[in-house]
């Protein structure tokens, strides 16, 4: 399915704030698990798969979405109560360990075609 589809054109979320950054964690609240059953397709799929923290980059590959849509459906989902977001402060954002499980992310997101990019 095309990523403007799964958002409805848009290319950020309800609020008025830049993008959430790919090192952004997110995790399901108590309500977002208890509204499961109510929640159209992929926004399900990203509260069920946030039952444990994980970064932006980390839930698009997992579910193999767009970078992008998830940052819309997750921008959504926090203004509804559904995910909590924590994004890492500046220096968080330089230790290596977390770009390298970025990049890790990232690598393991599909292209168009349905295809990993290259790991190396």
């Amino acid at each position: 399915m095309r990523p403007f589809l799964l958002t409805a054109g848009r290319v950020a979320g309800g609020g008025t704030g830049p993008p959430l950054p790919v090192e952004t964690q997110v995790v399901a609240t108590s309500s977002g698990l208890s509204a499961l059953g109510s929640l159209a397709f992929e926004q399900h799929d990203i509260v069920a798969a946030c039952r444990r923290p994980q970064s932006v980059a980390e839930l698009a590959a997992r579910l193999r979405l767009h970078l992008n849509v998830v940052r819309v459906l997750a921008e959504d989902l926090r203004a509804a109560g559904h995910l909590a977001v924590h994004v890492p402060d500046a220096g968080t954002t330089q230790d290596i360990s977390v770009l390298r499980r970025v990049i890790d992310g990232l690598r393991a997101v599909p292209d168009s075609r349905d295809t990993l990019r290259d790991s190396g």
